[in-house]
């Protein structure tokens, strides 16, 4: 399985675009991100993050 790994690039003007936005706006962009990912990623993946996040981390 050796796949070229997905690249993902933005123009200084795309970036620009998205520092003019409201802070909530990006948050809430941010979010809807990580719950596509979530639900994207394998059930193996979802129970090894999910051990991860019931330890605490010092």
């Amino acid at each position: 399985m050796n796949k070229a790994p997905l690249l993902y690039y933005r123009t200084i003007e795309q970036i620009e675009e998205y520092r003019k936005r409201p802070a909530l706006q990006r948050i809430k962009w941010l979010e809807a991100q990580m719950e596509f990912f979530y639900y994207a990623m394998p059930d193996k993946a979802k129970k090894i993050r999910a051990r991860m996040h019931t330890k605490k981390w010092t």
